[in-house]
Formats: C-alpha cells, sequence, structure tokens
C-alpha cells in the first residue's frame, strides 16, 4: 500500500515562508510526477506546483517567482518552499504523486491527507 504523509503546514504573517514536505512510502517500482494542489474552502481545486522525475517544473501563475517545488528520488519526497506568502495564499495544501506499482498496471495516483497554510494579514 502506497502512502503520503506531508507536514509543514501552519500559521504565518503576510511576507513570511513555509516549507511543506511530503514523504511516500509503500511498495512501489518508481515514482512519476509529483506535486502540489491547494484547495481554499467554497473554491475549485488549484494546482500549484508539478515536478517531473527529471526534476523539471511547472508552476502556477499565482506562485511563480514566490514557490519552488523540489524533490528527492533517493528519499521519495517533495517539497514546496513557499515564500512572500500573502493572504490569499491561505488553504488546504495536497501532495500528490504518480507511482508505478506493477508493470503490468498503469500508473495510479495516490493523494496526502493536506495540510493546512493560513497566512495572517
Amino acid at each position: 500500500q502506497v502512502q503520503l504523509v506531508e507536514s509543514g503546514g501552519g500559521l504565518v504573517q503576510a511576507g513570511g515562508s513555509l516549507r511543506l514536505s511530503c514523504a511516500a512510502s509503500g511498495n512501489f517500482i518508481r515514482i512519476n510526477d509529483m506535486g502540489w494542489y491547494r484547495q481554499a474552502p467554497g473554491e475549485r481545486r488549484e494546482l500549484v506546483a508539478i515536478i517531473t522525475t527529471d526534476k523539471h517544473t511547472t508552476l502556477a501563475d499565482s506562485v511563480r517567482g514566490r514557490f519552488t517545488i523540489s524533490r528527492d528520488n533517493a528519499k521519495n519526497t517533495v517539497s514546496l518552499q513557499m515564500s512572500e506568502l500573502k493572504p490569499e495564499d491561505t488553504s488546504v495544501y495536497s501532495c500528490y504523486a504518480d507511482f508505478v506499482e506493477s508493470l503490468l498496471m498503469p500508473p495510479r495516483e495516490y493523494w496526502g491527507q493536506g495540510t493546512q497554510v493560513t497566512v495572517a494579514s
């Protein structure tokens, strides 16, 4: 069974920084894309950042220049460094990863449980 566990959320003042981390565990052959989404109450889920196995990154326009996504393939972790945080960044952030569990099956996405990030003005 594959599992993603997030850490690092919390309360921060506007302009501050937070670092989110997500660790994968379980039985799998490899991890393809990893990334972060966020969803605020009453809002649609929004893609924040994606990183490929080769460490190519894609960031949402709203966070580009302020957030950085990285991954450690040896440790099966993905991180999101968030700087210059704004109140509108307040949301539940969830990591996801695309796992290859078997060469006989297509890759499958798994999600973390979500971590709250609150930015106070």
